[in-house]
């Protein structure tokens, strides 16, 4: 009787799993970093397009490096494609003391990544924005990021996802002392912090991006205690 099986029963196999290609802007970053290793060991994927000013130093097979002007992104747009891209651009006014440069970082890279996204058919579009990002706030930092949300949003890719991560913990190349004696007052007295306020590891970031590429998510703006529970 097992003759008589239809053959097409054995065609969708070849159609089960899928090796996808994604985007990194920021992959040399502490988060970056770590979504960059997580994807050269996840199946999934089987290219990693990599945009930056300096190259990751990641010698293997899957990553393609473009070390460009990322003020010109615009100028890359027949490479810019890809199923995903993940945006985690981001400074500090430390390093970045001018305000005009600091704008075309954490808010003018984004924006250009979302309308080449858009343009190119991309559909899964993940960036790193921060905490209390609001474009109506006086605080020049919490007004960029929320400019940047909303501008991001109106491109309205169909699966935008933007985490919004409190203070981010983790091992870095370059020396934030504010940002470290803040990290230490919250974690000794994180039990009297709420949830979305606590500290979050730069893993959990990387790690929750990762599943919000593959499984996608009810919300599109993610604070840090929601990012938790992704990576959990």
């Amino acid at each position: 009787m097992f003759s008589q099986l239809p053959v097409q029963f054995s065609k969708p196999c070849r159609y089960l799993y899928t090796m996808k290609t994604a985007i990194i802007l920021g992959a040399t970053g502490l988060t970056g970093s770590i979504l960059l290793y997580r994807l050269i060991e996840d199946d999934s994927f089987d290219k990693i397009k990599l945009f930056s000013r300096s190259s990751a130093g990641k010698n293997s097979p899957k990553v393609e490096e473009h070390l460009i002007d990322l003020f010109q992104l615009e100028k890359h747009s027949k490479d810019f494609t890809a199923d995903v891209v993940f945006c985690c651009i981001g400074t500090t006014k430390a390093k970045t003391p001018d305000d005009e440069t600091y704008r075309k970082i954490d808010y003018g890279i984004p924006v250009s990544a979302a309308k080449l996204a858009k343009e190119n058919g991309i559909k899964s579009f993940i960036v790193i924005s921060a905490l209390d990002a609001n474009e109506n706030s006086r605080i020049f930092y919490n007004r960029t990021k929320g400019e940047m949300e909303r501008d991001v949003l109106k491109q309205r890719i169909e699966k935008t996802y933007i985490l919004q991560p409190a203070l981010i913990d983790g091992d870095r190349n370059e020396s934030r002392f504010g940002e470290k004696i803040a990290g230490i007052v919250m974690k000794a007295f994180g039990f009297l912090i709420p949830k979305k306020y606590k500290v979050i590891k730069a893993e959990i970031i990387a790690q929750a991006m990762l599943i919000l590429a593959k499984e996608g998510y009810s919300e599109k703006c993610i604070t840090s205690d929601k990012i938790k529970e992704i990576a959990a």
